[in-house]
């Protein structure tokens, strides 16, 4: 049986931790043979491993500390090939097959949009992580990016190209959506149905920029008696917090922190909100879609526009904008996009379908 190494090392909550709890156990399903890398105090968490999953727990607590300890596990276990994501973690794997020889392929992942991503970054550090990108990737046998807009992104920066450069759509929608949304959501906005409930789904952060969310809710709630939930834990949250006493709004914004159900909130929602600056394929944005509920996205780069048909399937607008965000969010309550244009457009987000670009992608042959 051929043997699939997956190095990560994630925040145990984000949308990269959603996307491999989709994917690992769906290439083990397919025939692979996988061993989970996980380093102490990082995700992802399954909640049960699947059959063909070993988890390989190294014995340390951050990824600076992991080179030895993975070099120990390729020279033991001799994977035919090793899938990674985040730049740091991406490093680490493409060092580590260089000094140990093992003839593994590696295929990388770059869940965002680098660029964007490194704007807010300081001069230097800027021009020192994108020589790192220019450097270490090219010893990848393949650089996974989730939308045509990362890529584009990522080859401007790196020179990479097609075939090294693959897009492959994130493993999103499969039977579990549906059934874990059928659950109580355990929030009384939501379980009451009373008025309209706006959702917004990430980790709080500068990045999701929930504060414009905020803004253009204060003006949403001058025309419309409606509340707002976001969900997820993060450094913002007593900026976010404040922002809302504020704006007199403490009474119609929760913020429950981090979930282990969003969907149930998901689908009980008017509206899902997502309000980045900076992103790869926002996953909420194709869960939300594969529910059937509406969404108002901002047009950052990258994934919104290639998710939602050039604003076909929902509303786009302008990054930091409350003014245009509030317009937007009034047009989507007033006219819903049919629930069943939502449904149909995700069926490139397949589990099953991704799973097997991937295996293609790491060079595996499937039945």
């Amino acid at each position: 049986m051929k043997r699939l190494a997956v190095f990560l090392a994630t925040s145990g909550h984000s949308g990269v931790d959603r996307i491999m709890k989709n994917l690992i156990p769906e290439l083990a399903r397919l025939g692979l043979a996988v061993d989970l890398i996980t380093i102490r105090g990082h995700g992802p968490h399954l909640e049960a491993v699947p059959a063909g999953v070993r988890i390989m727990a190294l014995p340390v607590a951050h990824v600076n500390s992991a080179f030895l300890p993975l070099c120990a596990y390729l020279v033991r276990h001799h994977p035919d090939a090793i899938l990674s994501d985040k730049d740091r973690v991406n490093r680490l794997v493409l060092w580590a097959r260089k000094c140990t020889g093992v003839p593994a392929t590696v295929a990388v992942r770059i869940g965002t949009t680098v660029s964007a991503n490194l704007s807010r970054r300081g001069w230097l550090r800027r021009r020192l992580e994108l020589a790192s990108i220019r450097w270490w990737y090219r010893w990848a046998d393949r650089v996974i990016v989730p939308s045509e807009g990362a890529a584009r992104d990522l080859e401007a920066i790196s020179g990479l190209g097609p075939p090294r450069l693959e897009v492959i759509p994130s493993p999103v929608v499969d039977q579990r959506i549906a059934v874990a949304a059928r659950e109580p959501s355990g929030h009384p906005w939501l379980d009451a149905g009373d008025r309209p409930v706006l959702v917004a789904v990430g980790e709080l952060s500068a990045r999701k920029d929930f504060s414009t969310l905020v803004r253009a809710f204060a003006l949403v709630r001058r025309v419309l008696n409606c509340r707002l939930v976001i969900l997820g834990e993060g450094a913002k949250r007593r900026r976010l917090e404040q922002l809302a006493r504020e704006l007199d709004l403490e009474d119609s914004v929760s913020l429950p922190g981090f979930v282990t159900n969003p969907y149930a909130y998901m689908k009980r929602a008017a509206l899902l909100v997502l309000s980045s600056v900076c992103e790869g394929m926002p996953v909420v944005l194709v869960e939300a879609l594969a529910l059937g509920v509406p969404v108002v996205a901002t047009d950052c780069p990258s994934g919104p526009r290639e998710i939602l048909d050039q604003g076909r399937l929902g509303g786009l607008v302008p990054m930091k904008d409350p003014g245009a965000m509030a317009e937007a969010i009034l047009q989507a309550l007033r006219e819903p996009v049919d629930s069943r244009l939502l449904r149909e457009a995700v069926q490139p987000y397949g589990v099953t379908a991704s799973a097997r670009r991937y295996a293609a992608a790491l060079g595996f042959e499937l039945n």
